[in-house]
């Protein structure tokens, strides 16, 4: 039996949740999958998953070697690639991972120059509205937006962004302009519930928290779409400040409560650590850091 493999397929199924998905997700036969699993448990004499019809779960034994396979299967990784030459000149798949409207406007613009500076580097750029495991996942950078809460990864912070609130003129001339949050109990709003989803909005006033209820005349799960609502005039939204920059500089729409906008969020590059940083990660970042920097700034 090749341990390594059959690692390698363990990990497959308990990241797909079933034999067959980590089949699909190998490209293997079932009957391979089944087989090779039943080879580990056989050889460790201790059960791994437990099987149900729809799903597999990992018993405590197999937590404690998943967790174990999967840092034996990495020093793997870096060893090869250390063997390769990838510490030797930055070359390989790199993975990146950002916010979908954040990651347009500016990851986009940044990869691509980069790919023009590096030739031997592709990368393989997965925009997604929510964090994602990066071990898990084979994520080598991320970008978020937010307090970092995973001890685990090194950050490297480029900016911060504001959370606005704003309304279309129309919808300002209609019903008013709020002069204070607790104001925005009397309008329309409209909520984006998926950066972060709330039950209030948050506002300081002087060194004060402040928290309003939030009840929603139209509630949505993508930022466009509270933007594209509060231009049409439907009410009042809160969103990321790059995420109606543009409607915000031609007009389309208003910022309001700026007196009262909670600590703008940290912005940053984060990556696993680890002992040896590859180099297509190091020269991204080198890249990467001070021209997202520069256009942090000028949001």
């Amino acid at each position: 039996m090749d341990r390594l493999d059959a690692m390698s397929v363990l990990i497959a199924v308990v990241e797909g949740g079933s034999l067959s998905a980590g089949a699909r997700r190998l490209r293997l036969p079932l009957t391979t999958v089944s087989r090779k699993v039943a080879e580990l448990e056989r050889h460790l004499r201790t059960r791994l998953l437990t099987r149900t019809s729809r799903r597999v779960d990992l018993t405590e034994a197999g937590q404690a070697y998943v967790a174990a396979a999967r840092r034996i299967l990495e020093q793997v990784q870096e060893a090869e690639r250390a063997t390769t030459g990838e510490y030797s000149a930055p070359r390989g798949e790199l993975a990146v991972t950002a916010p979908i409207a954040f990651g347009r406007r500016h990851v986009v613009p940044i990869a691509t120059d980069f790919l023009g500076a590096y030739p031997e580097i592709a990368i393989r750029l997965l925009l997604i509205d929510r964090s994602v495991n990066l071990v898990e996942d084979h994520i080598d950078v991320a970008l978020r937006i937010g307090p970092l809460a995973d001890s685990a990864l090194v950050a490297t912070r480029v900016g911060t962004v504001r959370r606005v609130v704003c309304a279309a003129p129309g919808y300002l001339a209609r019903r008013g302009v709020p002069a204070e949050p607790e104001e925005l109990a009397s309008h329309d709003l409209v909520t984006f519930e998926g950066f972060p989803a709330t039950a209030d909005w948050r506002f300081r006033r002087g060194a004060t928290s402040l928290s309003v209820p939030v009840r929603p005349r139209l509630a949505v799960n993508a930022a466009e779409a509270a933007v594209d609502a509060a231009c049409a005039g439907l009410g009042i939204t809160r969103v990321l400040f790059y995420q109606a920059a543009d409607e915000i500089r031609s007009g389309a729409l208003c910022v309001l409560l700026e007196a009262y906008e909670p600590e703008p969020l940290p912005v940053s590059f984060v990556h696993p650590e680890r002992g040896l940083l590859p180099l297509k990660v190091r020269a991204f970042l080198d890249f990467a850091v001070p021209r997202m920097r520069s256009h942090m700034a000028a949001l």
